[in-house]
């Protein structure tokens, strides 16, 4: 008797300990144009009746850009956006959308005073694409219009005379973070002014510097100065003048010596990617690498690990130099991001996915330097759509800005 009363008991206490642990795990996750929601007052969550996705109301007018009204009275809440009207009424399971019902399969609930809605329903009506990974709890959505982009500029002295156009022609492209390469001998006035204009239109800036060299041990003194500079610059202006993260372009691939002492060149490269640990530690900067999309097949010496997880690990994020001019297929911009979008995922990393448009000889595949600019939003588009699955994609960039605004077409 008494030992099947232990069972009962160590039966009901697995019960109790797993419990909380499925509720954690099934905590529902949702991503917009690449960006991971946060949710400080009311999560997401499913309605098990319907199996639909619930979300704030405020997550509509906050991420899909529609203007909110609660009235008390009629318990109703309505969303404007551009052309389209939509009034839900809480425990009701149509809506009016310019006048129209339109049923739908779960209502609106007030759920600890927040107004839950549908979200495949709200997204559909404004024009927004949602897909759910079981999986891993996650709902993602895609608008459509607006994919977050980043951008290379490589010569720092066209900010000064052509800062009103550089701001200009970024915004109009959703352009969101702008890599700027540094010129100690440049007026940080300069890049103060610059800044400003760009934080002002919600672009950020990070300091670019690097060179295959910088991979030697021997070197780590110029990253020590490019670190250490930012650093001093950052602390000496204001908060809207201050660069956002630190931007490493080393790539060692390109030496000689990676093919005849690969080893040796990843065991310096290791030591002098913890010197730019240790050195930001607690900068406040986030710190961003660019790799190669095929990093993930080379191995920490030594070991099984892959050499992009170990990066992910260390660092705030990597940028996937992708270039690929197709989306789809094999050996695509799809294709070749995924095996690292996945370990950023795991690791709760930030990815963003890189294109060329700099005349590139390796191959007729590997740059948009020959197409228009509409067909390279179409294929940028379709790589956004599928990459948005992934809670690590953070969106995509162009190299660079310069063969960019070149480019013919639309």
């Amino acid at each position: 008797m008494n030992k099947w009363l232990s069972c009962i008991l160590i039966i009901a206490l697995s019960a109790v300990i797993f419990v909380p642990a499925v509720l954690a795990a099934s905590q529902v996750q949702v991503v917009v144009d690449g960006q991971m929601v946060a949710f400080p007052d009311e999560p997401p969550y499913v309605d098990h009746k319907s199996n639909r996705t619930m979300v704030p109301a405020r997550f509509v007018s906050e991420k899909l850009g529609a203007k909110l009204n609660w009235n008390g009275k009629l318990n109703q809440v309505t969303f404007s956006f551009k052309d389209k009207t939509i009034i839900l009424t809480i425990g009701r399971n149509h809506a009016q959308v310019n006048g129209k019902a339109v049923t739908f399969d779960t209502p609106a609930v007030v759920k600890n005073s927040r107004t839950m809605v549908p979200l495949r329903f709200i997204s559909e009506i404004f024009r927004a694409q949602v897909e759910w990974n079981a999986e891993r709890n996650l709902a993602v959505v895609t608008t459509s219009s607006k994919i977050p982009k980043g951008t290379w500029i490589w010569d720092s002295s066209i900010i000064e005379k052509d800062r009103d156009k550089i701001i200009s022609f970024a915004s109009d492209h959703d352009v969101t973070a702008i890599y700027l390469q540094i010129n100690r001998d440049m007026d940080p006035k300069v890049y103060q002014d610059f800044i400003r204009s760009a934080k002002g239109k919600q672009i950020r800036v990070e300091a670019l510097a690097g060179r295959p060299e910088w991979a030697f041990k021997k070197n780590q003194d110029q990253m020590n100065t490019f670190i250490t500079w930012t650093l001093q610059y950052n602390a000496s202006v204001g908060p809207k003048e201050r660069f956002d993260g630190l931007h490493f372009d080393i790539e060692p691939y390109l030496l000689t010596e990676w093919k005849t002492n690969n080893k040796m060149i990843l065991d310096e490269w290791i030591h002098n990617l913890r010197f730019i640990e240790n050195k930001t530690k607690g900068s406040g900067l986030k710190v961003t690498l660019d790799v190669p999309y095929w990093i993930n097949s080379v191995k920490v010496p030594g070991t099984e690990y892959s050499f992009s997880a170990w990066l992910l690990e260390k660092f705030d994020g990597l940028v996937i130099m992708d270039y690929r001019n197709h989306a789809l297929g094999k050996n695509g911009i799809v294709d070749n991001a995924i095996a690292i979008l996945r370990e950023a995922s795991t690791l709760n990393k930030q990815v963003i996915v890189a294109v060329e448009t700099a005349k590139n000889t390796e191959s007729d595949r590997t740059s948009f330097y020959s197409k228009r600019v509409d067909f390279m939003e179409q294929e940028l588009r379709t790589a956004h759509q599928k990459l948005s699955q992934h809670a690590s994609y953070a969106g995509m960039a162009i190299h660079d800005y310069k063969s960019w605004t070149a480019m013919g077409g639309k």
